[in-house]
């Protein structure tokens, strides 16, 4: 189901022929850059976040990590992940697969400026064994009313 609404959202834009579908899992960072054959940090995960009614979805490049005090300033609390089991529900997308396609209503997208540092992304399409090769700049055109933030911290 995930990867239906992922694809029914992609197919607005042209894309649901570019998702990939994998045989193995893909539900971390690492397993995801192992299916796609990229460095971890391509990868783009998406992190659900409590957001009083809403949840917030950030999306950032895989080696990225929330900055506590960036996340207070931008969204003026602070980081409280959405448990794992209220996340299909809410989003419409389990975890393992969390992504910004077709998302339910009461969601809103980030993209963190982690991902601008690298020419193409993945993303998951809604399941745990699924991605899509993105520019940054498409990932936002992908994602309407979707903002730009930068709530993340790399490694050193």
């Amino acid at each position: 189901m995930s990867l239906t609404r992922a694809k029914t959202h992609l197919a607005a834009y042209g894309r649901e022929g570019d998702v990939m579908e994998f045989a193995q899992s893909s539900a971390t960072v690492e397993l995801a850059a192992q299916a796609v054959g990229c460095e971890p940090a391509r990868i783009a995960k998406t992190l659900s976040f409590e957001a009083g009614e809403r949840v917030a979805l950030v999306v950032c490049a895989g080696d990225a990590r929330i900055a506590n005090p960036k996340f207070k300033a931008a969204f003026g609390r602070k980081p409280r992940m959405l448990p794992a089991d209220e996340a299909e529900g809410r989003i419409g997308h389990a975890v393992g697969g969390v992504c910004p396609f077709g998302v339910n209503e009461g969601c809103d997208v980030f993209l963190d400026e982690s991902l601008r540092r690298f020419d193409t992304v993945y993303p998951a399409c809604g399941t745990a064994s699924s991605a899509i090769a993105v520019t940054p700049d498409d990932l936002a055109a992908l994602t309407p009313g979707s903002t730009w933030v930068d709530v993340c911290k790399l490694p050193e």
